[in-house]
């Protein structure tokens, strides 16, 4: 039976669609900034796991969809964001070779989930879980890849919001930001915790809470008129999501 809660990810795809867009707008005036392609390509992945969600509650569970769903949500949820916050912590150099890894890791679990049968007995009309696959070993790959998003997304911004407490200089409003984004990113990992368990509806409603306290903080980011600390976010307006390293400055308008 379908809950108000059941609806949450309609409304969370809408937020996550305009929140991308404004992303890509941002991508699009630095085309070379790979952390707003990675952080660009985040958020569009992550409506493309509500929308799955937002689809089993309005037509049933379809065996493309809840796939879609697995794929998009547990592998693919945070992963994308993390890897920007990489490019930005790391060398070119290192944050390619992190990539061919992750998204080598993501192709074969992503290739285990798509090559699962089914557990058609365990399946409820309106609901998603993981608990269906015939293959249950293939969950084992999520937590390694969420470990790695809550080490770079989570605490990259954790991190940054600490260097902003820490200064002398009153960025209080950038410290804010970067904890919204922190707390944002954190909430929907729990609520996919609780998917284990059976209890989807707590991953519908820290989806649309985490999406919104990370868009939030990326406004109070962009809006706050101080430079930031940080050479590149300082020459840049383009605010960032987690810490920002010095990088040198471009001659590039």
């Amino acid at each position: 039976m379908r809950s108000l809660v059941h609806y949450l990810p309609i409304a969370t795809t809408l937020v996550s669609i305009v929140f991308a867009s404004v992303l890509y707008k941002h991508w699009r005036k630095k085309p070379k900034a790979l952390y707003l392609f990675w952080w660009t390509l985040g958020v569009i992945l992550y409506g493309v796991g509500t929308l799955t969600e937002s689809l089993t509650t309005l037509l049933g569970w379809n065996e493309l969809v809840f796939k879609s769903w697995y794929i998009s949500g547990a592998l693919l949820g945070g992963a994308p964001l993390a890897q920007g916050t990489v490019y930005l912590l790391m060398s070119n150099k290192v944050a390619h070779r992190l990539t061919a890894v992750l998204v080598t890791f993501i192709v074969i679990a992503a290739a285990c989930v798509v090559l699962s049968p089914v557990n058609y007995e365990a399946v409820e009309t309106y609901r998603l879980s993981g608990s269906v696959l015939g293959w249950q070993w293939t969950r084992l790959f999520s937590p390694i890849i969420n470990t790695y998003a809550l080490i770079f997304l989570v605490g990259g911004a954790a991190w940054s919001a600490w260097k902003y407490w820490r200064s002398s200089i009153d960025f209080r409003a950038r410290a804010h930001g970067n904890t919204l984004i922190a707390v944002g990113a954190l909430l929907p990992g729990i609520g996919g915790s609780f998917t284990r368990f059976g209890y989807v509806e707590v991953l519908y409603v820290t989806e649309i809470i985490g999406i919104m306290l990370i868009w939030l903080g990326y406004y109070v980011i962009s809006n706050d008129p101080n430079r930031s600390i940080h050479t590149k976010q300082s020459v840049e307006t383009v605010p960032a999501i987690g810490p920002v390293v010095p990088e040198p400055v471009s001659v590039e308008p």
